[in-house]
């Protein structure tokens, strides 16, 4: 069911006012009133199903002064069943009193919170909302109705919704899940009260590049050592992916919309649920769950389409999620997920996922077109052959072009990186500039590095450049694909998977300040891609340089040599880090019980393989590399919906037994929460 009313923050209001300000007309604005008022409140709603409806107060501090200790209060005729970032203090009929959390009790100036609550009957009109505090005046926001989408469409997004990367797909009663492993060298998994962040000061790329040269000033930076720090002090990378906005893979015989690519945050609760009256799942409780396991930054994938609140996949009937967490527009989404994220004192790692929501994972480059790597797989109802990237050079089968180059990709970094200072946050760590750009040479990726901090830096000068790797082959779709160009990456038994590839990196650094750039290479174990490292030529010489499906039809079986796997991580990232860089891995993790709930094509193809051993092995391994070369990452992923990796969470999904419970997130895996504890405490596996 569409919501009936879309609701929107007071972005507008709050940027003429920043605008104003700048402009020396604060004082116009503040006297305005009778009295200066230094705090306001103000009621939306956000959607409205008429059985209930979700509303917002945003609390304001336009004070000069912290607000601290604060409350707000409001007259309206409702039952309120669930609430965030507030407390309910008390109710007296119809009289509202709703106090601060214990982490938003302080507002600073200029600064905001937004309280969330569901509540019914629905129906209702916002209502006026007084606020008091030590601090700041009491005043009346008034009623105010909200408006339609979100803030502005990005330059070049075009219509169409992101895809998934691990083909993780859905239908509005269930889904089965997408596809399994992926073509040579592949490692792509996915699917499918902050204080102004705005500073003054500026940065410079270095004549030196990323070797070393003056630090510079802002919020995040890379010290010396290789640490990431935040106003100067030493944080840690307590990471983990949350997906859904770069979009998912439907079915091909989906009821509505077929072999779409919606984009929308997984969040737990889908409208058929528990009887269509969904699980309760928020934003808001996930959000306080993985911040009490250790939680603090979130890497968040978005697509080009995702900047657009007017495209067609990301509103409407096309979504999944249950009215009363639904959010109209996939650019609102992403907005309020990064405020939400600021109060919860979570960081935000901005990654720009893929060139379109239906090439999605597939893209190794920014003008991508086909052939994809899962042109031809067997038992599979995901391929995207008809959908490209490019302008140009495009096969027969293209139908759908969502035409992305070099200067849309670095407008849409630019946009990211105003993010900040549109929404009022300094959570933005930074950006992951682009997802495993494994279809370039190093040369050409090292030029387009450079390019991407110099948007960057343009318009912020805090945030981070998070930099993938390549692979071991370049020139696959960039309109010639029987022209491959070999890519160097050490010894040719450690292959390397999409995205891992820094082997050239360190003796040609791109021209990035050594403070300002973070590696973040990709890897994975067999559960994403059967490698020909896995092989056992000894016991089985005719599977020497097998991989992938072939592996799976030959019976290979699978061993996981540390000692070989450790040697091509050192090779293709860990001698970066004792240079002296900071490396955050950006994609890592994996199906635990893999072969059994992974898609039902590799079920059959690895039926050989002892269930929930290899993957484990691999995953240990991994682990404890990390830990010991002091490398930090973010877990592949927090929500349950890859198909290939599972998540953290639980799923009630299953693609045999329980397909209707795709999208029902259960407790957390105990076994991977060892895994990130081991990880966080920096504890080696005993």
């Amino acid at each position: 069911m569409e919501a009936s009313v879309s609701g929107n923050r007071t972005f507008q209001r709050q940027s003429l006012y920043r605008a104003c300000a700048k402009a020396g007309l604060a004082f116009w604005l503040a006297s305005s009133s009778a009295a200066l008022m230094a705090a306001e409140a103000e009621m939306r709603i956000v959607s409205d199903w008429g059985g209930g409806f979700q509303g917002e107060i945003l609390v304001v501090n336009d004070g000069s002064e912290p607000l601290t200790d604060w409350t707000v209060s409001f007259n309206m005729d409702v039952d309120i069943n669930n609430m965030w970032n507030g407390v309910l203090e008390s109710q007296s009929a119809s009289q509202y009193v709703v106090a601060a959390a214990s982490y938003n009790s302080t507002i600073a100036p200029g600064g905001e919170v937004i309280i969330g609550f569901i509540a019914n009957p629905g129906g209702q009109a916002p209502v006026p909302v007084s606020v008091d505090g030590n601090g700041g005046g009491s005043s009346s926001g008034g009623s105010s109705s909200s408006s339609s989408s979100s803030s502005s469409s990005s330059s070049g997004s075009s219509g169409g919704s992101s895809s998934s990367s691990s083909s993780s797909s859905s239908s509005s009663g269930g889904s089965s899940s997408g596809s399994g492993s992926s073509s040579s060298s592949s490692s792509s998994s996915s699917s499918g009260g902050s204080s102004s962040g705005s500073g003054s000061s500026s940065s410079s790329s270095s004549s030196g590049g990323s070797s070393g040269g003056e630090p510079t000033a802002g919020r995040f930076r890379v010290d010396a050592t290789g640490n990431i720090t935040k106003n100067g002090e030493v944080i840690s990378v307590n990471c983990g992916s949350w997906f859904g906005l770069e979009g998912r893979h439907e079915p091909s015989d989906a009821e509505v919309n077929p072999s779409g690519a919606p984009m929308e945050l997984y969040v737990g609760n889908t409208f058929w649920a528990n009887g269509s009256a969904g699980t309760g799942r928020t934003i808001q409780q996930t959000m306080s769950e993985i911040t009490a396991m250790g939680v603090n930054v979130v890497r968040f994938p978005v697509v080009p389409q995702t900047l657009d609140p007017n495209d067609p996949q990301a509103s409407g009937e096309v979504l999944k999620n249950h009215e009363s967490v639904r959010v109209p527009n996939a650019r609102q989404a992403m907005e309020e997920f990064i405020i939400a994220a600021d109060q919860n004192n979570i960081e935000v790692m901005l990654d720009v996922h893929s060139c379109s929501n239906y090439v999605g994972w597939r893209a190794g480059r920014l003008d991508a077109r086909p052939p994809y790597v899962d042109a031809d797989r067997d038992m599979y109802d995901y391929p995207r052959e008809d959908s490209s990237c490019a302008a140009t050079g495009n096969p027969d089968s293209v139908t759908n072009v969502q035409a992305y180059n070099r200067d849309i990709w670095l407008d849409n970094l630019r946009e990211l990186a105003g993010l900040e200072e549109a929404l009022g946050v300094d959570n933005i760590i930074g950006i992951d500039i682009y997802n495993e750009p494994w279809d370039y040479t190093w040369e050409e990726w090292k030029s387009l590095t450079e390019d991407a901090f110099a948007a960057i830096d343009e318009v912020s000068p805090h945030m981070l450049l998070f930099v993938q790797g390549v692979s071991a082959t370049a020139g696959n779709q960039d309109g010639t694909p029987d022209t491959i160009v070999q890519v160097p990456h050490g010894n040719e038994l450690t292959n390397p998977n999409w995205g891992e590839n820094l082997f050239e990196a360190g003796d040609n650094p791109p021209d990035i300040p050594k403070d300002r750039l973070v590696w973040s290479p990709h890897t994975y174990g067999p559960s994403v891609f059967v490698q020909k490292g896995f092989m056992d030529p000894v016991s089985q010489p005719e599977c020497e340089g097998l991989e992938g499906d072939a592996a799976g039809d030959a019976d290979c079986n699978i061993v996981i040599d540390e000692e070989l796997l450790r040697a091509g991580w050192d090779e293709h990232f860990g001698y970066l880090r004792e240079m002296g860089y900071a490396i955050v891995v950006g994609e890592f993790g994996g199906n635990l019980d893999w072969p059994a709930k992974a898609a039902l094509r590799d079920q059959a193809r690895w039926d050989h393989i002892q269930p929930g051993v290899v993957d484990a092995q691999w995953q240990d391994i991994f682990v404890d590399y990390m830990v010991e070369k002091n490398i930090q990452g973010c877990y592949w992923s927090i929500n349950p919906e890859s198909g290939d990796t599972g998540g953290w969470y639980g799923h009630a999904y299953d693609p045999q037994s329980n397909t209707a419970g795709w999208g029902e997130w259960l407790e957390f895996d105990q076994r991977k929460t060892n895994l990130l504890n081991r990880l966080w405490s920096n504890t080696p596996e005993q």
